[in-house]
Parts: C-alpha cells; structure tokens; sequence
C-alpha cells in the first residue's frame, strides 16, 4: 500500500510539473507505475492512429548544460557532452526542491542498473566472456579518471552552500547511467540533454509506435537520437569562477538569444503506426544487439536479431600460432594486409564480427584463406605481388595447392564464401568458435538455459540478463559453426549493415 501510495504521489507531481513548464502530454496516454523495481510506462487509453500528435516538449524544459543553473561553471570549466551534462545533473539534484527539476527528478531513478555501477566481483562473474566484460571494466577506470580530474576540482567553484556529498565519485556513476540511458542529442546549441516525459518511453526494438522530433515550423521533421555511455567529456581544463547565481527554468534571457532564428524552440512525440487502446506505447532507442543494450540502458531483449559476436585478432594469431610458426604467420598476415585488408578496429583493438546468422566478416574468412594456403601457392602470390607492385589487377589468375582457382589479388573479396570456405578453412572457423566460447566458462549452455528459466528478471536483475547475453552470444557461435560445416545460408542483403552505435561497444 505505502509503494502503491509513493507511485501515485509521485505522478501526481510530475504531472503537475509538466503543467507548470508547458509539456503537453496527450490524454490518449496513460502513465503508469509500477514501483521503483519495476518503473514506469506509457500506455494508451484509446486507440492511436499513425500520424497523431501525442506530446510537445519545450527545449527549455528540457535539462542541459545550458539551462541548468551550474551553466556557468560547467562552460568556465570547459566541460561538454555526457561529462557536462552529468555535471548539470549531480548540481539540480543537490538543490532538491529547491531545483526546477524537482518533480521530474521524482519519476526518475537514483540510477539504472546498468553494468557501469555493478560491483567488480558482479562484471567479472557475470559478463566473464561477453563483449561486455573487457569494456564495463575500462568504462569505470576512464570514468573514475574523469570524476577525479574534471569533477572533484569543480567543488571550489560551486558556492559554499552546495553539498560536496552529491558529487562524489558514486554520484558521478550514477548520474552517467542516467546520461547514458536517458538522455538525447538535442540540437547544436543545447548538445546532450535530459528530455522529461519522452525518456518514460520504454524501448522496443525494430517496433516503434512514437517517434521523438524536433517541431519544424516547416512541416518537416529532424529526428533526436538517444546518447550513449561514451559521450564527448570535453575538455579536461577547469578555471575556477568565484560566484554564480541558480536560473529558473526558462528565465535565462539570452538562453533564446543563442538559439537559431530557425531553430525549433519544441519537440514533438508522433505516432507513427496505429496503436490499439489499452497497450504499451513504445519508442526505440536503435536497431541494437543485447550486449549493446545491456551497455547503455541496463536490460536485453529474447532472440535480438541484432545480437554480434566478435572475435580478436589476437585470438585467430592464438589459433594460428598453436599450428604454424611465428615466421609463418607474420607472414601471412603481412600478406593480408598488402592487399588491403584488416578487421574492425576500435582504439586499440581489432576483431571481426560473427552476424546473428552465425555468418563471420568477409575479411576473416579471407585471412584464414590466406593463413591456410600451402608454400608453393604462397611463394607464387608473393612473388606477383612483389612484381606487380600497386597494379594487383594485373595479376593473373592461379591454382592453389587445394585445386581452387585464385582470381586476381585485388578481387579476392569477390570471390564467393564456397570459394573461400575450403576444407581446412572450415575446420578452423569451428576451431575459433570453440576457443571463444571458452571464454564463458565451464558451464555449459544448456544448463545456463534452465538457470535462466528459473531467474525472476525483476528480483535477480543483474544475473537474469547477463545469462541472456550469454547464451544470447553462444547461440551465435553454434551457428557459425553450423555455417562452417553447412556453408552459408542464401538470403538477401549484407549481414553486416550494423548501426554505429555497435561499432562503440569496442570504443
């Protein structure tokens, strides 16, 4: 009953915060709430009908690094993206009531749960594997760098009465989960920013019933993206401002001085499919695989057919070198490289991806190929690549040592996955497969399946979608391996067209 009566009091008065700062919210909505476990949804009341107008959202109500009453001292310090927006939320939130944020800090969460504030002994035990496990644990020692250098100097530049206890190293965590979860790119000006109502959309992906956009006079409409954890930080300077004063929430004047003549001042939810009364409503927060939502917003969805598996360069050279020689491989891999290719590449590091289908990057099946010619083939492509120099059209087509025909150099990536998938190259696929898998431990992928069956998703939260990224990742190597004995299957389009936000999970 007390949870029931804090769920009610608590939408109560956000709805009458929306009121007083001019958010429209349609009443073919219904926001629901389920408690602080569960959260909040949007649902309809009636049905909705593609094109309907369901919300308008004034930018000045939205939190950013330029309404927010530290605007001052995040701008002297130089700090721009997530980091200055975390910034802007730590200050509203050690104000309290006392912030024009209070009633929609109500409805939002200390924080989400996402691996970035889960204990070291949870990421090692529970995303052990995963794609996950390497980039969480660098996450908190990048983030952990920037609270010490960008946000524990800021605390001489903050008037006195402003409590230090709300920006220490925990509260700067949690503030990036909300940035990283909830936040949006609003416009040039205003840069990252918490946008009330439209972040209580739950996601769904590929499903979308609302669509978040600017409100172009014009008719046209530019579309607004979620962020992700790894935002600009900006710079790491901090020059120190003696005094500041609080803004109100739309009272800054020159706040519309900044802004484009043009620049649409409101942001508009839209319907874009027919909706049926007495149904959630959901956004989308991208076309995403399970290790890159358990990443940025902290839960997974069943059989994503966005979900990747990588496999490291390092791991193909583990492999290779437990065969050939250490001269053997360089050399090869020299080769590969000549002719123009590499894997994916994020900083310091370099994989390639298995697609949902269980079908590996070109680029890896081309490798293997080459790893895997006999001597006599590849005495004979080195010699033509040292002859023909850069014109490797040039080079004439061959035999190799297993009775296949070599097309020229410069095209081997047009030859077909039969081509490439010899019998040797099969075999090490599955070889590569069974070493990432390794990865997971001794626990078989069954037994991780029945575990899985009986986990509440809501009281074991954390260990109900680590599982499911786990066995979500294994059932993409059973399939390469089913792709290395079967060959690949016939089906239209690239396997690889990923959004770029998969690409920064390496970042």
């Amino acid at each position: 009953m007390a949870a029931a009566a804090f769920s009610t009091r608590r939408l109560r008065y956000f709805k009458r915060w929306m009121n007083s700062n001019e958010i429209q919210c349609s009443e073919a909505l219904q926001i629901l709430d389920a408690g602080v476990d569960v959260g909040i949804s949007v649902h309809s009341r009636c049905e909705l009908k593609e094109g309907d107008l369901v919300a308008t959202i004034p930018k000045q109500a939205c939190l950013t690094t330029k309404t927010t009453g530290a605007r001052d001292v995040i701008e002297e310090a130089g700090l721009g993206g997530c980091l200055g927006l975390a910034v802007a939320i730590m200050y509203e939130r050690s104000l309290g009531d006392v912030s024009p944020w209070a009633g929609y800090f109500g409805v939002l969460p200390e924080m989400e749960c996402l691996p970035l504030v889960w204990s070291e002994d949870e990421v090692d035990s529970l995303l052990m594997g995963t794609e996950l496990h390497k980039t969480v644990k660098e996450d908190k020692v990048l983030l952990y760098q920037d609270w010490k250098e960008c946000i524990l100097p800021l605390m001489d530049s903050f008037p006195s009465k402003i409590d230090p206890r709300f920006f220490g190293a925990e509260e700067y965590f949690a503030a990036r989960t909300l940035v990283a979860s909830r936040s949006f790119q609003i416009d040039d000006y205003h840069g990252f920013g918490m946008v009330p109502l439209a972040d209580l959309f739950n996601h769904k992906t590929g499903a979308e019933d609302v669509h978040f956009t600017n409100a172009a006079s014009d008719g046209e409409s530019e579309d607004n993206d979620h962020t992700d954890i790894d935002g600009n930080p900006g710079s790491t300077s901090v020059r120190q401002k003696e005094d500041f004063e609080i803004t109100e929430i739309g009272s800054s004047d020159n706040l519309q001085q900044h802004m484009e003549d043009d620049e649409p001042i409101a942001f508009e939810m839209i319907v874009v499919k027919d909706v049926k009364a007495g149904v959630e409503v959901f956004n989308t927060y991208g076309v995403i695989g399970n290790a890159a939502l358990l990443h940025r917003y902290g839960f997974t969805e069943a059989d994503n057919q966005f979900d990747i598996v990588n496999i490291d360069f390092d791991l193909v050279v583990k492999w290779s070198s437990s065969t050939f020689s250490w001269r053997h491989n360089r050399a090869r891999v020299s080769m590969w490289r000549k002719l123009g290719y590499s894997g994916c590449v994020s900083q310091n590091s370099e994989y390639f991806e298995i697609s949902f289908d269980g079908e590996p990057q070109t680029e890896l099946l081309i490798l293997l190929y080459i790893i895997l010619l006999c001597d006599e083939a590849y005495t004979v492509l080195n010699l033509a690549i040292a002859v023909s120099g850069d014109s490797l059209d040039s080079i004439p087509t061959m035999s190799s040592a297993e009775g296949k025909l070599l097309p020229s150099l410069s095209k081997i990536a047009d030859m077909s996955n039969d081509m490439l998938l010899t019998p040797s190259v099969r075999s090490a696929l599955g070889s590569l497969a069974d070493m990432r898998e390794r990865l997971y431990g001794t626990a078989s992928l069954d037994n991780e399946i029945k575990a899985l069956e009986s986990i509440c998703c809501i009281r074991a939260r954390k260990l109900y979608h680590s599982l499911r990224l786990r066995i979500s990742e294994r059932n993409v190597l059973n399939k390469l391996r089913g792709f290395a004995a079967k060959g690949p299957c016939k089906r239209k389009g690239s396997c690889f067209k990923r959004e770029a936000e998969t690409m920064k999970l390496r970042s």
